[in-house]
């Protein structure tokens, strides 16, 4: 095996995941092979074969690294001091932000619900992400009358889907609704993030 100074490796392998995921987001995960990441990264492939022994492998790398930059943000603004209207606000923000930025994770995701949902799950399980607190927060809202009575499960699945779509849905309603203008995509995305929140927030209003 070969032997790589620790401050290359790391500088090596952060170079290979940023790589996957300029090639995950133009090629899709099927029309990506491992060579076109290994020529992204400018490295040989036997050096990204090392660091990562197959496609799959790689691709759950990216994604735990784009969850690891998430998930803290994420649960900070679950276990703050702040009404359940502010966190909502701001969790639509930060989700439609990170799905913008790895374009890629909704595909896998919708991959791997079909194919391996039990791998999913555990990388979300190692992600960190903890929705109890949140959730205990929404019970405690509707007990006070502040919310309407509502599962949370409906507000999260609701949250998750109205950020996930436009993004995941992206290369046909940019060509159906926006005549492919990515400038004018990008601003809808933009006011999609307030538009979400009020939407959530007007529906669960007591």
């Amino acid at each position: 095996m070969v032997n790589i100074p620790e401050q290359d490796a790391k500088s090596t392998e952060g170079r290979i995941l940023e790589a996957a995921k300029t090639v995950f987001i133009s090629k899709g995960f099927d029309g990506t092979s491992m060579q076109d990441i290994a020529d992204e990264a400018d490295i040989n492939k036997s050096l990204l074969h090392y660091y990562f022994r197959s496609k799959e492998k790689l691709f759950s790398a990216v994604f735990n690294y784009a969850f690891q930059q998430f998930i803290p943000h994420i649960q900070g603004i679950l276990s703050a001091e702040e009404s359940i209207f502010v966190k909502i606000e701001q969790i639509v923000g930060v989700y439609m932000d990170m799905l913008r930025k790895n374009q890629f994770i909704p595909a896998f995701i919708l991959h791997e619900i079909n194919m391996n949902p039990d791998r999913l799950y555990s990388l979300m399980q190692v992600s960190g992400l903890r929705p109890q607190v949140f959730v205990g927060q929404f019970v405690q809202e509707i007990s006070k009358g502040i919310i309407r009575p509502i599962d949370p499960r409906q507000l999260i699945v609701n949250l998750l889907s109205l950020c996930i779509f436009p993004v995941a849905a992206r290369p046909l309603l940019q060509r159906i609704l926006f005549e492919n203008n990515d400038i004018v995509y990008e601003k809808f995305l933009d006011e999609r993030k307030k538009v979400v929140a009020d939407f959530i927030i007007h529906s669960i209003k007591a």
